[in-house]
């Protein structure tokens, strides 16, 4: 994207993560206490860790530069080399985390289907390996939403039983949380009844909540005193980062409850695109992303660039868009009258 398109934007509508800090994000930043956070000694970020882990009913935290570096330290802590993960097709661990579960961990996945984002419990028991012919199982992991689903959620019961089937067979459950408090708002639940489930959740900030970075992985304080080695190894102590986790404290306080806005405006838009004859599965729309199947994508995202309306491509016949906190009404608006002129 250039300059000059950005200048002239309608509404950005690539992703959730585009949001920039509020005056209020700033001012907590500008008047954040900080200290060497790879020593601990931040207490910002330390306040951030606490919060985190308590909202998800969990004993500890960890704050990171990303939701990628959370995942892939929750799968150090949790597999072996030559394990394989039981994971959802589609999952971000795999699609857009650049083949790191195998480069830094030395694991491969194995899918299961899942329709709307949603694995089958049994399906699940079914992937797991212990034979000494196989690459056994290392652990499980789910999404919650499921990005490439469409921004869809993991009913509680699911979630439930697929705790159960992690018991049953002795294995650690990992969630990929990036929306978590999407899922919550979605399913009105606190975001613990949903997180309670797991041994470890990675919970991104700059995504739906409107944080300018980071994500916390929470899990046991024994897990996160692992955790901290592994993020060391990965280049992710950020040394006085109370700056960032001062914004993110006031994304956690001020970000969940807007999420239902941002899920009206989402539903708004598919319903409009799908009037205006666009390929939509409404069922899947359920938060706050729209994934619309048409010819030449890319060439369509560029004309709606030209007119200040930005979506995101993610294949040749595949359009991504995703609300957010600082897409209003009147910007909705304008975007709807570009896509479906």
């Amino acid at each position: 994207m250039t300059p000059s398109t950005l200048s002239r934007v309608l509404a950005d509508l690539r992703s959730d993560t585009v949001t920039t800090p509020t005056p209020e994000m700033r001012e907590a930043m500008a008047q954040a206490a900080v200290g060497d956070d790879v020593y601990g000694e931040d207490p910002t970020v330390n306040q951030l860790q606490a919060e985190v882990a308590r909202l998800t009913g969990h004993e500890a935290g960890l704050f990171m530069p990303s939701g990628t570096m959370t995942n892939q330290v929750a799968i150090a802590l949790h597999t072996r080399r030559g394990e394989e993960v039981v994971c959802a097709e589609g999952s971000h661990i795999y699609e857009w985390e650049l083949g790191m579960m195998a480069t830094f961990s030395g694991v491969v996945p194995r899918f299961v289907p899942a329709p709307l984002g949603v694995p089958d419990p049994e399906g699940v028991r079914l992937a797991v390996r212990h034979s000494v012919h196989q690459s056994p199982t290392g652990m499980i992991s789910l999404e919650d939403t499921h990005n490439k689903a469409g921004g869809t959620v993991i009913p509680l019961e699911v979630l439930a039983a697929v705790r159960t089937v992690a018991d049953m067979e002795g294995l650690p459950l990992h969630l990929d949380g990036a929306r978590v408090f999407n899922a919550a708002a979605a399913q009105n639940v606190p975001v613990s009844d949903i997180t309670r489930h797991f041994d470890t959740v990675s919970v991104c900030l700059s995504k739906g909540l409107g944080a300018p970075v980071g994500s916390v992985l929470v899990g046991s304080a024994a897990a996160m005193k692992q955790a901290h080695r592994y993020r060391k190894m990965m280049g992710g102590g950020m040394r006085q980062a109370g700056v960032l986790a001062a914004a993110a404290l006031v994304a956690l306080r001020d970000g969940p409850d807007r999420l239902r806005e941002d899920h009206r405006r989402t539903r708004q838009l598919a319903e409009a695109l799908v009037e205006a004859g666009f390929d939509v599965n409404l069922a899947a729309v359920q938060t706050n992303i729209i994934y619309a199947t048409l010819p030449d994508a890319a060439a369509q995202v560029a004309r709606w660039a030209e007119q200040g309306v930005l979506a995101s491509a993610l294949g040749p016949d595949s359009v991504r868009f995703v609300l957010h906190h600082q897409v209003s009404d009147e910007a909705l608006a304008e975007a709807i009258r570009v896509l479906t002129a």
